[in-house]
């Protein structure tokens, strides 16, 4: 199989990885030093209609888990977050956005809470495990972090919630979503939550022993099929049509999580203690430049998008889209881009410049964007 990636032994293979490669993996992208599949026997319009009506195994093991734990690991947590965790209970799922001390986005992890003393950030690509270990010896902390051998598979799709309660049973339908539990597996205790990185119902297997990869993976597709289960993975039309943001794609350490519409997410009274907490207050003061949006845009299907494309308001530039895909649900192209503050209303008029030399008109939506 021809992948356009050589197989060397700095970037990991999965636990699945031999059971992708039966399935007809198409090739691989890298994602945190980890091979991560790109796409199986379906385009990309064919595995968002399947993703929408059946369920898909996904192998996400790339989302890495920075584990902390120690008599500091709650004061370590919240320093690197503006996020108030202060009622944070065992058993929750957080969406946590990492600041550095300029209130620069470093990762948006989602943080599970496992003991009073012991989290999992689960983590977008970045080193961010190095950031933590740089935290706890520069203010030191009484903490220690790592990288423990999980690795992640996602159950996702409109019957993910049938299948899921055949593999354990029917206390998974009263998980709440970014809720976890525990669950048996061949003898060993897991952990499954009520999240993932899709826009429909989903779960996501916490795998802690990656012997046992190879079986888990067998044992949910076997009792996948009457549900007309399928690999896949995140699909991009779903994703940008749900506004789901990609770190390192929509945002990156020059963006902070007031103008990524994480605001709800940060508490800026001075009521917790962040390292970014003083710069986010100043911005938060002099108000924001520019935001989150989508941008709807005509013409035929775009191309995949791999550098930013200008977002114009006559010949005024007032944002860039960094992904963008063609929507079979919306009938028209879709894609995400920061837009400054005097152009970010709801249906302003914008022209996208295609890498082609082309011009498509479009407008400024709200995420997620909706059906007209």
């Amino acid at each position: 199989m021809s992948n356009g990636l050589v197989m060397v032994r700095r970037i990991r293979r999965t636990p699945y990885t031999d059971r992708l490669e039966q399935a007809g993996v198409k090739g691989f992208s890298v994602y945190n030093r980890m091979v991560l599949p790109k796409s199986f026997h379906m385009s990309v319009e064919e595995a968002y209609w399947h993703l929408r009506e059946h369920v898909q195994i996904w192998d996400v093991s790339v989302q890495r888990q920075v584990e902390i734990t120690g008599p500091d690991a709650a004061r370590l947590v919240q320093w690197m977050t503006p996020r108030d965790l202060s009622k944070a209970e065992v058993g929750r799922c957080y969406y946590v956005p990492i600041v550095d001390d300029a209130g620069g986005m470093l990762n948006d992890p989602v943080l599970l809470k496992l003991e009073e003393d012991r989290f999992w950030l689960s983590i977008a690509d970045s080193d961010l495990l190095l950031y933590v270990k740089g935290l706890i010896i520069g203010r030191g902390f009484d903490a220690m972090a790592f990288e423990p051998d999980v690795n992640p598979m996602d159950i996702q799709g409109p019957k993910a919630e049938a299948l899921m309660v055949d593999l354990f049973g029917p206390a998974i339908c009263e998980l709440k979503f970014y809720r976890y539990m525990h669950v048996d597996f061949q003898g060993t205790r897991q952990i499954v939550a009520r999240s993932g990185f899709s826009s429909v119902d989903g779960f996501e297997i916490y795998l802690d022993d990656s012997s046992l990869g190879p079986v888990l993976w067998d044992t949910v597709v076997e009792a996948g099929q009457k549900y007309n289960i399928a690999p896949g993975g995140p699909n991009q039309i779903d994703r940008i049509e749900g506004g789901l943001l990609g770190f390192g794609n929509e945002m990156t350490n020059e963006n902070n999580p007031l103008e990524m519409g994480f605001g709800k997410f940060c508490r800026l009274d001075g009521s917790i203690d962040c390292i970014g907490l003083d710069a986010l207050r100043r911005i938060d003061a002099s108000g924001l430049r520019r935001t989150i949006r989508g941008v709807r845009f005509e013409g035929p299907q775009c191309p995949v998008c791999t550098t930013p494309w200008p977002v114009m308001a006559g010949e005024i530039n007032v944002g860039q889209i960094t992904s963008a895909v063609w929507s079979p649900g919306l009938r028209s192209n879709v894609g995400l881009s920061l837009i400054d503050r005097d152009h970010w209303e709801q249906g302003r008029p914008v022209t996208v410049l295609l890498p082609d030399g082309s011009k498509q008109e479009g407008t400024v939506q709200v995420l997620p964007f909706k059906s007209s």
